[in-house]
């Protein structure tokens, strides 16, 4: 065990932690339990107690926060979801729940805190770090829609989820000569419909930040690579387009190839994570908890450049992001 709870400071000088919590909030990525497993053991082997806070921000308000022992996180490093559950909390959008949140965590002893979830979720520790309670968060999103970091924990499993499913779906579709529409996560961010789309050599990628809602465009592609000999056409749509049954109609109508659309859903969330999302969330989870023992409050953890490293957390929010414009226009040359 180390030692860093014994000493009355740590390096920057601030009281030494005792205890830190961990949540997860928002959307259910694979390999946050991964994340949980590294920041629960990486924080006993530096001699602090660990507070596993249940379903997020919704369960520090109700105060449904346990005792962590490294068997707490035994055996889950290959299951999805998560083990301390997750929630949306309107709640504690407000000041009043912010307040609220920041006391029970005094009260519960948590002078550290790891949040593992999205831009709201690292809202949500931003306005406890400002209420003194040390904050650190880890991108956990299958979207891979956080600026700061070129990896979220659950997109790797997540996108080879909807790889494989578009790959079954594409045999049938070869198999009756029809188009397919494929619709796959991504509400606000295009990344699983892009990389879906290159990984499976789809006719047509459909994104919210490319797609200019020209269908006859889709449809003139369609029958062009019909004359060339083209038996199926495979379109993969993203979740913040929609729209895939009606479109399938529509796309029948005109060009007289039988389509279909399928809707992956949240299938995508689920599964045992990938060996990277096993990983990377280790390393994460493992440095949030490096931070917090070294006095540092407000920050995300990121990997960048083939290393992981870590923002303010308002530079961080601050920080926009597209889709990689190289990838989508090779996407259009690949699929011709």
């Amino acid at each position: 065990m180390g030692t860093t709870a014994s000493k009355v400071e740590n390096a920057s000088g601030m009281p030494a932690l005792k205890t830190i919590g961990v949540l997860t909030s928002g959307g259910d990525a694979p390999g946050m339990n991964a994340a949980i497993r590294a920041v629960v053991r990486t924080g006993l082997a530096n001699g602090l107690k660990v507070k596993g806070i249940r379903r997020g921000y919704t369960g520090l308000l109700e105060e449904d926060i346990i005792d962590m022992e490294a068997k707490s996180v035994s055996d889950i490093i290959q299951k999805g979801g998560t083990i301390l559950y997750t929630a949306r909390c309107p709640e504690f959008m407000t000041k009043e729940g912010q307040d609220k949140g920041a006391a029970i965590c005094r009260k519960h002893g948590i002078d550290g805190l790891v949040v593992i979830g999205g831009d709201g979720s690292f809202q949500g520790a931003k306005q406890l770090a400002a209420r003194g309670i040390n904050t650190v968060g880890l991108p956990g999103t299958i979207d891979l829609d956080i600026a700061c970091t070129e990896y979220t924990i659950g997109f790797d499993t997540a996108v080879n989820t909807a790889m494989e499913a578009i790959d079954k779906i594409r045999d049938t579709s070869t198999s009756h000569e029809r188009c397919s529409i494929v619709e796959v996560m991504g509400r606000n961010a295009g990344y699983i419909a892009l990389w879906c789309g290159i990984a499976n050599g789809a006719e047509d990628i459909l994104t919210t930040e490319k797609y200019d809602r020209d269908e006859e465009r889709i449809i003139n592609n369609i029958k062009e690579k019909k004359k060339r000999g083209k038996k199926h056409h495979i379109i993969v749509n993203a979740e913040g387009i929609g729209d895939s049954y009606g479109m399938a109609k529509r796309i029948e109508a005109a060009t007289g190839m039988e389509t279909r659309a399928t809707i992956i859903g949240h299938i995508q969330r689920g599964g045992s994570p990938t060996c990277k999302d096993r990983v990377y969330a280790s390393a994460m989870g493992a440095k949030a908890v490096d931070i917090l023992c070294n006095g540092d409050s407000m920050r995300v953890v990121a990997y960048k450049n083939g290393q992981f490293i870590d923002y303010d957390i308002n530079e961080a929010l601050a920080m926009k992001k597209d889709l990689d414009s190289y990838l989508y226009e090779m996407s259009k040359r690949l699929s011709r």
